[in-house]
């Protein structure tokens, strides 16, 4: 997709009413430092316009970016850190789970996963939970550049088999270093989110 125009137009605390916006959303979930502002700032072609953090937890508001007044792509909480509270947690837990209910623009979701590792139990939680809202999340597994080329079926093999993705789930290999994957994430959000409604629902 081309950038034209971008803007951080809304965003949502604890305490926020969610935005009841018009266009179709795009969501993305993953634990903290998995690189998801990182991997946003990608698809908006941008260095920095989201903020990325070498301290996890950073992102705890969900975060509204406007893409070519044609859609919307959706920063949520980092999870699983470590140094928050239980009770700060169970807020941006409720946060997340009140939009994914209460969105009625949302079109889809991706997890994000360390493509290093086996998932962890919050990665596991965090997909059987998206799922009991509503969405089979596609999956990103991120740090593609730390792994040798060798290594990828192995490890994509991993985290479908330690998320049980349900079957057909996407799953893109992606770097930040390299943009490795951008260009396919781009390509889902096409195809799932932006196509009309009417022609998503003859496919199910």
């Amino acid at each position: 997709m081309i950038i034209r125009s971008l803007n951080l137009e809304t965003v949502c605390g604890i305490t926020s009413t969610l935005p009841e916006n018009e266009l179709p959303e795009v969501a993305f979930a993953g634990k903290s430092n998995v690189g998801k502002s990182s991997l946003i700032n990608a698809l908006m072609n941008r260095k920095a316009y989201a903020r990325t953090s070498q301290q996890p937890g950073k992102t705890q508001t969900i975060n509204f970016y406007n893409i070519n007044e044609a859609m919307y792509l959706v920063d949520l909480p980092g999870y699983g850190y470590a140094k928050v509270s239980q009770s700060e947690k169970e807020k941006w837990g409720k946060m997340i789970e009140n939009y994914l209910r209460k969105s009625r623009q949302l079109r889809m979701v991706f997890l994000l996963v360390d493509i290093r590792h086996e998932p962890s139990a919050n990665d596991k939680h965090m997909y059987s939970w998206i799922i009991e809202n509503g969405f089979y999340p596609a999956i990103i597994a991120t740090k593609l550049d730390k792994i040798k080329r060798s290594q990828v079926q192995k490890q994509l093999k991993l985290i479908r088999e330690g998320l049980n993705v349900a079957e057909g789930t996407p799953i893109v290999p992606y770097s930040a270093v390299t943009k490795q994957g951008r260009d396919e994430i781009w390509e889902l959000i096409e195809t799932y989110a932006m196509a009309p409604e009417e022609a998503l629902n003859e496919d199910e």
